[in-house]
C-alpha cells in the first residue's frame, strides 16, 4: 500500500482551529501569526497531519516555536516535510540558519533535532516549569546569498 503524499503549505484562516490545538497561544495571537505567514500546515493526503509555528528571535532570526504532528501521522515524514519546507522558505529569504529548542528533560525531541541536522548551540537553565532548562539548536541552511 502506498503512503499518502505529504504536502506543506502556509496556514489559512480555515486552519485556525487546527493550528491552535495545543492551546499554548491565545486565539488572537494565532490568528495574527497565520496572517503574518508564520504558520505552516502539513497535509498527508487530504488530511491535516501537523503544523509548525515560527517566531522571530530579536525580530530577525527564524525560530521554530512549535512543531506538532498528530499521533496517527508520526514517524511518516510529516515533521521532516514541515522542517524541509520552512528551511527552504527561510533560506530563500537569505537566512543562514533555523533555530529551535527542546526542554532539557526531553531526550526524544533532542534526538529528532540532531537527526534533522540541528546542532546544539546553547542552554538556558531553569526556563521551564519545575526549573527545567531549555536546550537550543541551530540548523545551518543553504541560502541563495553569494558567499
Amino acid at each position: 500500500m502506498t503512503q499518502p503524499k505529504i504536502t506543506v503549505r502556509a496556514a489559512t484562516e480555515s486552519d485556525l482551529g487546527f493550528v491552535s490545538r495545543d492551546g499554548d497561544l491565545p486565539d488572537p495571537v494565532v490568528r495574527r501569526k497565520v496572517s503574518d505567514g508564520d504558520v505552516y500546515v502539513a497535509l498527508r493526503g487530504d488530511e491535516r497531519a501537523g503544523y509548525l509555528r515560527l517566531e522571530w528571535l530579536w525580530s530577525k532570526l527564524p525560530y521554530i516555536e512549535l512543531i506538532r504532528v498528530l499521533e496517527p501521522h508520526r514517524r511518516a515524514g510529516v515533521g521532516q516535510a514541515l522542517l524541509a519546507h520552512v528551511g527552504a522558505e527561510t533560506a530563500s529569504r537569505g537566512h543562514a540558519a533555523l533555530y529551535s529548542s527542546s526542554q532539557a528533560d526531553e531526550p526524544e525531541p533532542q534526538a529528532w533535532h540532531r537527526r534533522m541536522g540541528f546542532e546544539e548551540c546553547g542552554m538556558l537553565a531553569g526556563l521551564n516549569e519545575g526549573g527545567v532548562g531549555e536546550v537550543f539548536f541551530r540548523k545551518p541552511l543553504v541560502t541563495n546569498r553569494a558567499a
